[in-house]
């Protein structure tokens, strides 16, 4: 049976995200105090007509990354410290494909957790409300480790970033033959500006160690104001061929991921891929948890 290797220090797994790092990035998640400019602006593609207040995309992508990378620690966390039992790493692209990793891991693609956990960029101090115990909240200020930043500038190489994965991965898979298989999971807000990626998503799909072929999840973030898509079975409901292609070209999540899924409140069929339409942050969130879950952490 596939995607059953146990995950430990001495047979670690990778999970690489690869972000969309383009010009409409920059867009606002959830508008506020919309302006109206003195003339329309084109980035990326997309006509603007209107300033904003409020996170970006690119903002509220890093925040929802870094906090998953926060929660890894935690996870793997035992008396000793922090184990290795993940390798983790963030690609870029948008005006260049390459690590996003900032700080002391700055140009590094494959990060084991120990070492992520000992060297964030730096720590921030962040405003989070919590409940008072009288049903109100209470704002506290808490630490929040950041490993890479908001970066949104260029256009979509979605072909060049699936091609540096493959190299990656490969190199892995090379050295760790029997690992849980590797998850890339690529975030965007746009269509490829670099051709269509079919070819180079399948050519990543085909890598695999012994226990299964690579997870390739990928995940279409929208600020618009329409109903999630998470984990669909079926392409028939999605709007257009860019969309299609997108579901087309990602994996099946594994039986774990699905019941993991169900158990978070995300109604999720078998056959169910690992792929998301008008994502916005809290489902951003929601996806990136569960393209994260395996089942035998040892």
């Amino acid at each position: 049976m596939m995607y059953t290797a146990e995950v430990s220090r001495n047979n670690p797994t990778m999970i690489l995200f690869l972000v969309d790092q383009s010009g409409s990035m920059d867009e606002v998640f959830d508008p506020e105090n919309l302006q109206p400019m003195k003339e329309p602006v084109t980035i990326d593609g997309k006509t603007y007509t209107h300033t904003a207040d409020g996170l970006t995309k690119a903002q509220g992508l890093a925040d929802a990354i870094n906090k998953l990378l926060h929660n890894l620690c935690i996870r793997c966390a035992r008396e000793e410290g922090v184990r290795s039992y993940f390798h983790v790493g963030v690609i870029g692209y948008g005006a260049q494909v390459g690590p996003a990793f900032g700080g002391s891991l700055t140009g590094r693609d494959l990060v084991p957790l120990s070492d992520v956990s000992e060297n964030p960029a730096r720590i921030e101090a962040r405003k989070k409300k919590v409940p008072d115990g009288a049903g109100g909240l209470v704002e506290l200020e808490v630490k929040f480790p950041t490993w890479f930043d908001a970066i949104a500038i260029g256009a979509t190489p979605m072909c060049a970033a699936f091609e540096e994965a493959h190299r990656i991965v490969e190199g892995w898979i090379r050295q760790h033959p029997n690992c849980f298989p590797p998850v890339v999971i690529n975030l965007t807000d746009g269509e490829s500006t670099d051709g269509d990626p079919t070819s180079s998503a399948s050519s990543l799909r085909a890598l695999a160690s012994s226990d299964g072929p690579v997870l390739l999840f990928n995940g279409h973030i929208s600020s618009e104001k329409h109903t999630p898509v998470l984990f669909p079975s079926s392409a028939a409901n999605l709007p257009d061929q860019y969309a299609k292609t997108l579901f087309e070209i990602s994996t099946p999540l594994t039986p774990f991921m699905i019941a993991e899924a169900n158990k978070d409140g995300i109604k999720v069929a078998e056959g169910a891929r690992g792929y998301a339409f008008n994502a916005d942050l809290l489902a951003t969130l929601a996806f990136i948890s569960v393209g994260t879950k395996q089942s035998n952490l040892r």
